[in-house]
């Protein structure tokens, strides 16, 4: 459930926007990604949505569709535009993006009535973003679909994922997130973000304690990522870093939701921790050093060279 939107990216890198001549389109969005991403694996996957009744999208229902992800949950906001992002390739390693969702995009009008309650309630993996709850009505709809399905028991197999997904720009102030994401926290048996993330969330940046706070909150499995030092793979039982996969960036946007795609890949074919991890972080490098984010999610083939250092850039 999320964000849905066309990306452009920049054919020229190190440049500004502004210096900026032409630009390749791509499906966007965590949400939509992360689906891309976990339909590439050979899974059954959804994005709960809402775009403009606008030609960008109708391009992103027939990118879906082509993906391969199931589009009959992305809705229609008549009087709103599908959102649009600009990636500024200066850094190519961490990217700044311009949003363009003004006055509001329509993924965060979702209602109750958009919900597929019984879905929601009994699928695998569900997986939610903190934007989601950024603004209403998506936030509280959102509150009322974790509520809906209630934190998975341990050991039952079915995995509510929250992905911090942390923007500024979406946000009045830290403090206001904070309150939010404290309200999903405890309705959450998964928790994936970066230092930065995990600083608004928990309210600390220190990799250990963020998972210990995360795992005191009840929450299974929390995943941090430490950037260029790996993730710290933390559980009740053990805690870990998982070292990165090293690999030259072409862009850094999208790394995120290709590991978001193996962490449910390996959910589901009950994988160890540590597992996960590894093909997250191989998944990561290889959108990395492309120039996509949808385009670029790998296949488990190209996950399987990655980690065993055979993956040829294509």
């Amino acid at each position: 459930m999320g964000r849905i939107g066309v990306d452009l990216y920049p054919e020229q890198s190190g440049v500004p926007l502004s210096a900026v001549t032409t630009f390749a389109r791509s499906l966007g969005g965590t949400a939509t990604n992360v689906a891309v991403a976990a339909a590439r694996l050979g899974h059954r996957s959804a994005v709960l949505t809402k775009v403009g009744p606008d030609e960008f999208g109708t391009f992103a229902r027939e990118a879906l569709a082509g993906f391969g992800v199931d589009t009959r949950h992305v809705g229609t906001a008549q009087d709103l535009l599908t959102p649009v992002v600009f990636c500024a390739l200066d850094p190519p390693q961490d990217p700044p993006l311009l949003f363009y969702r003004l006055p509001v995009a329509p993924d965060l009008t979702l209602t109750g009535g958009d919900v597929p309650w019984d879905l929601v309630r009994e699928v695998p993996v569900l997986w939610l973003t903190g934007t989601g709850v950024s603004r209403e009505p998506a936030r509280q709809t959102q509150l009322d679909l974790l509520a809906h399905r209630r934190r998975p028991e341990r050991g039952d197999r079915r995995w509510t994922v929250l992905d911090l997904d942390w923007r500024p720009m979406f946000w009045p102030s830290p403090q206001e997130a904070r309150r939010e994401y404290d309200l999903m926290l405890g309705q959450v048996n998964v928790v994936v973000g970066n230092l930065a993330e995990m600083a608004v969330a928990v309210g600390t940046s220190d990799p250990v304690e963020a998972a210990r706070r995360l795992l005191d909150r009840g929450v299974e499995l929390a995943l941090v990522k430490k950037g260029a030092e790996g993730v710290l793979v933390a559980t009740g039982e053990s805690m870990n870093t998982v070292a990165p996969q090293r690999v030259d960036v072409v862009c850094g946007l999208g790394a995120g939701d290709a590991f978001g795609g193996a962490l449910i890949h390996g959910l589901l074919s009950g994988w160890d921790p540590e597992r996960i991890a590894r093909y997250g972080n191989a998944a990561g490098a290889i959108v990395v050093a492309q120039l996509a984010c949808a385009d670029a999610m790998p296949t488990i083939e190209e996950l399987d060279a990655m980690v065993a250092g055979q993956w040829v850039r294509p």
